[in-house]
């Protein structure tokens, strides 16, 4: 029997003080033209600026979860956790993000029955993913 999900693990957790927040941190080289495309083609709402640090955060559709960008003069791309945000249907959702020009890596990738899955990037080359759960269907 599988321990995840435990008594153990969620005590863990409280005893951190967690309070449901989550902000995914992105490097990009003008995080002004970076967070003009997370508002553009995922509908993110900007929050703030902080231009002393070359920070900015845009909220995301899920509550609690940001996006937050910081400029630096090289980015680097391609290594680290991929944010994936579900949709209801990706078919619909990426015709529209193509639409805006946006690049996705190769063809939506579709696990019968349980996930269809796309790969897709932000101007600095950041890998984004967006889900469609099948399960509910």
């Amino acid at each position: 029997m599988s321990t995840m999900g435990s008594s153990k693990t969620a005590a863990a957790g409280e005893s951190l003080g967690f309070d449901g927040g989550l902000t995914l941190s992105c490097q990009c080289a003008d995080r002004k033209k970076a967070a003009a495309w997370y508002e553009k083609v995922l509908g993110f709402k900007f929050l703030y600026d902080v231009a002393e640090i070359g920070w900015c955060e845009l909220a995301t559709a899920v509550p609690k979860v940001n996006i937050g960008l910081s400029e630096v003069e090289k980015p680097k791309v391609g290594a680290g956790p991929v944010p994936t945000f579900g949709v209801v249907n990706i078919d619909a959702a990426r015709a529209k993000m193509e639409k805006q020009g946006v690049k996705f890596d190769g063809a939506t990738q579709e696990i019968p029955g349980m996930v269809k899955l796309a790969t897709f990037f932000d101007l600095d080359g950041n890998a984004l993913m967006l889900f469609q759960d099948l399960q509910k269907a």
